[in-house]
């Protein structure tokens, strides 16, 4: 295997675990998927992010997390965390030295990270977005989308502050992911937990509900109780007890499995 690490502007980049490619007879593109960790755009959890790397990495993935910027860095906030996804899934699919298969390039995003995702589902076809990243869309095109326990609206619960909120945007509307879904908007898995005390769970059912009321695929799983950041959910990422859930770790071979579903859609 081999660590990337690639410095793609002044305040992101991304680090992870691509598979290696010895032979001429092996298998020479890979499934790749960008992991958006959350962390209330002030931080990422780097441990965690690199597990949820390490986890996609040993299914077969390409796996890489992106480091987004945070609040103090751009003000305000959005929509420069969309713009540096959407330069990064570019990037992906057009550096020819990377065994990425292009046509099969996801999204997860969680939390803040999950805003993220969402909006850049909303948005990656947009004029707007091809200016910012100089780039085409069909190059920043996902063939997918996860998310986990999302932030989708900032007028959802999350953030609870007005000088917060200030941080993030003076157009909250424009960044409320639920409201700007459209037939662009790729095929989507979603996981929340019922209880999620800091970022509530009518978050997630107001991004899928306006998915389905588009008619994109959609796929929603709402577990019965957990905590918010439970990122696997197994010992591995679990920073309190609580974060061990076996219940909601399911979660992971949930999205394998619509992984597959999807990718037997896409041609090889």
């Amino acid at each position: 295997m081999q660590t990337i690490k690639q410095q793609l502007n002044a305040h992101s980049y991304f680090a992870g675990v691509m598979q290696s490619t010895p032979g001429a007879n092996l298998q020479t593109t890979f499934p790749t998927i960008v992991i958006v960790p959350g962390g209330s755009y002030t931080h990422i959890p780097e441990a965690q992010a690199e597990a949820i790397v390490l986890a996609f990495a040993a299914q077969g993935f390409n796996a890489v997390y992106l480091r987004y910027s945070f609040v103090g860095e751009v003000t305000p906030l959005l929509p420069t965390p969309i713009i540096e996804l959407g330069q990064t899934i570019a990037q992906l699919k057009n550096t020819p030295t990377w065994p990425v298969d292009s046509n099969k390039v996801l999204v997860f995003g969680m939390s803040v990270g999950g805003h993220i995702a969402a909006l850049y589902n909303d948005y990656w076809a947009a004029t707007w977005l091809t200016k910012a990243t100089d780039t085409s869309a069909q190059t920043r095109k996902p063939a997918g989308i996860l998310l986990g326990y999302p932030v989708i609206s900032p007028k959802l619960g999350f953030p609870t502050s007005a000088t917060t909120l200030a941080q993030w945007t003076d157009t909250p509307d424009t960044f409320a992911a639920e409201k700007h879904v459209s037939q662009h908007n790729q095929p989507t898995f979603a996981w929340v937990t019922a209880d999620d005390q800091l970022v509530p769970a009518g978050n997630t059912l107001s991004y899928v509900n306006a998915m389905w009321q588009m008619q994109r695929p959609v796929e929603l799983h709402m577990f019965d109780h957990g905590p918010h950041g439970l990122a696997l959910s197994t010992a591995v990422t679990a920073g309190k007890s609580s974060h061990d859930n076996p219940h909601v770790a399911h979660w992971f071979e949930l999205a394998l499995e619509w992984i597959d579903h999807l990718f037997a859609e896409i041609p090889d």
